[in-house]
């Protein structure tokens, strides 16, 4: 067995070591955070069959198609349309001897194939594959929405499945407004499915929301997206059915041991290519480990945060030290595995306000991404207050591009765009339909890393400075430059795992100009027109806060010390504070 057959699995380790010694002043006990960031990328053997399983393992996919079928569908008919459409084609793709089954979703779910009632799944083979296409052109329409019924039924036809990537597929144009007629609601349904299978989920039409399909998708591992028109859906369905039958690796955990005494580990949570809180399972005797579970790994790498707290009391500063060791194990996979080696997480005290201030990249670039989705919120709160909100939501849009810019990140700067009236002009267009804004939210869930700097080796974060690899990212602080242009699906992608596929999804944000503003490469004002884009005691965004004699800045409205090279304020007012870097 060579090394070019087998399926690796990396982990690295991102941190900025120090933490600060002394304690401060306000604070309650002497615990500090320690932030890092995992980097942990698979790469399965070129041009194998990921999903084609070992002798004698049985299928690989188990997979659940559910189909709004509720009256809306029919409004336009082209959606319910589409939804077959696609629903036959991603059956059509399922492999010889896949257990499957196409639901139909109202008030409750029925089994559409192989039929009502049923308790078990059908396999694919080819007059099955037929037989469920011919009962999915035969759909109609009725009912309201209640989604929670159409997971829980899924959860069942699932639950004693063998098959290592268990998977539903949902698609819905709707708000699950009658969740209240259902026997469980949503949010129960959510608690029993988790772990238990990966969901994407899909909106259609005019009317779905974004928010809910969040709320599925990051409680059960899958990715939320919309098709802007319905002709798109069928190519996404292949799209996703095609990642899905190159999963590399099922499912992976992350262990991690704190090794030094007042060690504790606080969260852990993926944040590349979306946000999505992890939580704990026994990692054997001793108590000491944790393991946090992620699945459906194609080829790509995904980023994860971990928060720590350590005590310096008794240590030497100066002196790293081990906080945590950080292993992958990935149980059940029959097929030649490379895992990395552990690695540690480490810790440094010192007496340096400046040292301790510092922040890890990785950890920097996801607090931007959280305010860039708050901000995308808050615009669309105040647009829906109408002409009343009409200021508030052109502030906080001129607040998420200055973030986009910041970032680097051309697909969400592109999604923007697509509601500002004008480039540069950080303002509200007007004749905005509410699922444009839903279309944006999805955009500003999903996150990409930091673009990879040339000559570093590969673009793997380390213990100093390291930054992730990615293709839409962009050096934190500076304007896009050049365009892009989207001839594929117009599709809004938000989330991880499902597919596999490193920023599969697209927006058709149409050509990305350079800057916030359509400025220069160069020229890029993150912030636009306005007073709340000026730095404050600058006079202007390109201004600069000045230096105390610890070398840190003071954010004029909190009061929150910072290193000299930041941008916005990492207190309670979040406020930008300079201009982006020419």
């Amino acid at each position: 067995m060579t090394v070019a057959e087998e399926t690796e699995v990396t982990l690295e380790v991102g941190q900025r070591t120090e933490l600060p010694a002394l304690p401060d002043p306000a604070a309650h006990h002497r615990e500090r955070e320690m932030h890092a960031i995992l980097e942990i990328g698979v790469r399965g053997p070129s041009g194998a069959p990921h999903a084609a399983p070992a002798p004698g393992t049985g299928p690989a996919l188990a997979e659940v198609l559910i189909v709004d079928t509720s009256r809306s569908m029919l409004h336009p008919p082209a959606k319910l349309h589409a939804a077959k459409d696609a629903t036959a084609a991603a059956v059509r793709m399922l492999p010889f001897g896949t257990a499957f089954a196409v639901l139909a979703g109202r008030f409750e779910a029925t089994v559409v194939h192989p039929g009502p009632g049923s308790q078990m799944l059908a396999v694919a083979r080819p007059g099955e594959r037929e037989a469920a296409e011919r009962a999915v052109r035969l759909l109609d329409a009725d009912g309201g929405t209640a989604i929670g019924a159409w997971l829980d039924l899924a959860r069942r036809l699932l639950k004693d499945q063998p098959a290592p990537v268990k998977h539903v597929l949902l698609l819905t144009d709707g708000r699950n407004e009658h969740d209240h007629r259902s026997r469980r609601p949503l949010q129960t349904v959510l608690d029993a499915c988790a772990g238990q299978f990966v969901c994407d989920a899909w909106g259609i039409g005019d009317d779905w929301d974004a928010e809910l399909l969040l709320t599925i998708t990051r409680r059960l591992h899958g990715r939320a997206r919309a098709v802007r028109r319905e002709s798109e859906l069928t190519a996404a369905y292949e799209e996703l059915i095609a990642g899905l039958l190159g999963t590399a690796v099922p499912e992976l955990r992350i262990r991690l041991t704190p090794t030094t005494p007042g060690t504790v580990i606080r969260q852990v949570k993926q944040v590349v290519p979306n946000e999505q809180e992890l939580q704990p399972v026994p990692a054997g005797p001793g108590g000491r480990a944790a393991e946090y579970v992620t699945r459906a790994w194609g080829d790509e790498v995904r980023h994860f945060q971990v928060v720590l707290t350590a005590d310096p009391t008794g240590r030497e500063s100066g002196e790293e030290l081990q906080l945590a060791a950080v292993e992958i194990a990935v149980p059940g996979v029959r097929r030649p595995l490379r895992l990395p080696p552990p690695r540690p997480i480490l810790v440094r005290w010192t007496d340096d306000p400046l040292d301790a201030s510092r922040q890890h990249p990785g950890v920097r670039r996801h607090e931007l991404y959280q305010r860039a989705s708050a901000a995308v919120a808050q615009a669309y709160r105040a647009w829906l207050r109408g002409a009343d909100g009409g200021e508030a939501a052109d502030r906080a849009l001129a607040r998420a591009l200055a973030l986009a810019v910041e970032l680097g990140d051309a697909q969400l700067l592109g999604a923007l765009r697509l509601i500002e009236s004008a480039p540069g002009t950080g303002r509200i267009r007007p004749g905005l339909k509410d699922v444009d804004w839903q279309h944006l939210i999805l955009s500003s869930a999903l996150t990409t890393p930091p673009q990879q700097a040339s000559g570093d080796g590969g673009g793997r974060a380390s213990s100093g400075d390291g930054a992730g690899r990615g293709s839409a990212g962009g050096a934190v602080g500076a304007g896009v430059r050049g365009s892009r242009d989207d001839d594929g699906p117009a599709v809004a992608d938000a989330g991880a795992g499902g597919a596999g596929a490193e920023g599969a999804g697209l927006v058709d944000a149409g050509p990305v100009r350079a800057g916030a503003g359509g400025a220069p490469p160069g020229d890029a004002d993150p912030g636009g027109p306005g007073p709340d884009h000026a730095a404050p005691g600058s006079g202007g965004p390109g201004g600069t806060l000045p230096l105390r004699p610890d070398g840190l800045v003071e954010c004029p409205e909190c009061r929150w010390l910072g290193p000299a090279d930041s941008v916005y304020c990492g207190g309670e007012c979040g406020r930008l504070l300079r201009g982006a870097p020419a």
